[in-house]
């Protein structure tokens, strides 16, 4: 399963230290040691995953997250975010931005390699699955990161992307609040289920100009949510 990880730190100690580790267990590695060298490195570079750090000169770790996730080209990457910060907004932040996970400083060598093959475990597609969803007038196409509705492209945030991508994928699959965090926010997500809720109300007003799209995602009482199978 080893990929490529682009490791984004300006404490080269960090860097060498995560660079040994990951090297170890097969992954090619790239570095950089700021936030624009970041940037201009990944179209290059063509990483799996990107460990960037929270704190960086210039441009910091959640802004290069912000303009990695908004460009078509480069929001599928998988991004795990270093902080030394323990208030829980940097961490919130981050996942809100579409970063995959997070570990905190200082941290084990062993527990980011874990973190960082459970998150290329979770964004590797399974090769039966094809390029294109279709669901009624709803359309994703999960090589160019696009959802149109009927002729009209949506923007949807990183989040509501993968929601709807999980639904799609699974139709008929009743997914508690609980499970959807997991899947699609990262298993140490520091919030509570509320953010499904909002997530799930933005989703469907941008699906609202389809009332049967729209409509589709159920709420399943006391459970959580589902996408109706008959599509």
């Amino acid at each position: 399963m080893a990929g490529k990880v682009l490791i984004v730190d300006d404490e080269p100690n960090i860097r060498q230290l995560v660079k040994f580790n990951l090297e170890r267990e097969g992954f090619a590695t790239a570095e950089a040691e700021d936030g624009v060298t970041c940037l201009e490195m990944v179209a290059g570079e063509k990483p799996d995953l990107i460990v960037l750090d929270i704190m960086l000169p210039g441009k910091d770790g959640l802004e290069v997250c912000r303009i990695l996730k908004s460009r078509p080209a480069t929001a599928g990457i998988a991004i795990i975010m270093l902080t030394a910060k323990t208030e829980e907004i940097d961490t919130v932040l981050g996942l809100e931005m579409g970063a995959d996970d997070y570990v905190t400083k200082p941290f084990s060598p062993r527990e980011l390699i874990a973190r960082v093959k459970a998150v290329l475990r979770r964004s590797q597609k399974d090769p039966l699955q094809s390029d294109v969803l279709v669901f009624g007038n709803l359309r994703m196409n999960l090589v160019r990161y696009e959802v149109f509705l009927g002729k009209d492209k949506l923007e949807l945030t990183p989040k509501e992307y993968e929601l709807l991508k999980l639904f799609l994928t699974n139709p008929g699959k009743v997914f508690s609040r609980d499970a959807l965090l997991d899947k699609v926010w990262g298993y140490e997500y520091a919030g509570d289920t509320r953010t499904v809720d909002v997530h799930i109300r933005h989703l469907r007003l941008k699906l609202a100009a389809d009332p049967a799209a729209a409509e589709a995602i159920e709420t399943v009482r006391s459970v959580g949510y589902r996408l109706r199978n008959d599509g």
